[in-house]
């Protein structure tokens, strides 16, 4: 059981970075004007990719991380971890809301705030996977729970 959690949750976990790294490219197409620009195309190829397809994978990654959670792996790198999927999980929401604003006629931003929102997953990815992978020690462990030292 433990295996298959795992590889739904690297799998909505690619699938929903997918999506937050192509979001960013989108808006960026779409400032540019030309042919993806169009309401027709970009409309539909957003939505689709925000609501259909990165959400869920979002949902599915983090509720399967929290089932993960269950089998219990501990340390900091494990709080550190959550933190960038916190930063992760805002990123999407933030985007979410820049997708609306553009459905409204409105654009915040210009190409080049775009492009630095492309590269943030890429960031976050890598610390995420760093963490994931090494575990390092060096960050040692949490302190346990209040009360659970008395039972021992």
């Amino acid at each position: 059981m433990y295996s298959w959690l795992k590889i739904l949750h690297v799998s909505a976990m690619v699938l929903w970075f997918t999506g937050l790294f192509f979001l960013p490219r989108l808006f960026a197409a779409r400032h540019r004007g030309g042919r993806d620009a169009g309401a027709s195309y970009f409309n539909a190829t957003a939505n689709t990719l925000y609501f259909r397809m990165a959400t869920p994978a979002a949902l599915v990654a983090v509720a399967t991380g929290m089932l993960l959670i269950a089998y219990g792996p501990t340390g900091a790198w494990l709080a550190m971890k959550l933190a960038l999927v916190a930063g992760a999980v805002f990123l999407h929401l933030y985007l979410g809301m820049v997708l609306y604003e553009l459905g409204q006629g409105r654009e915040r931003h210009g190409p080049w705030i775009y492009r630095l929102l492309g590269w943030a997953p890429l960031l976050v990815l890598l610390l995420v996977a760093a963490l994931t992978g090494a575990k390092p020690q060096t960050l040692g462990d949490l302190p346990p729970p209040p009360g659970t030292a008395a039972r021992r």
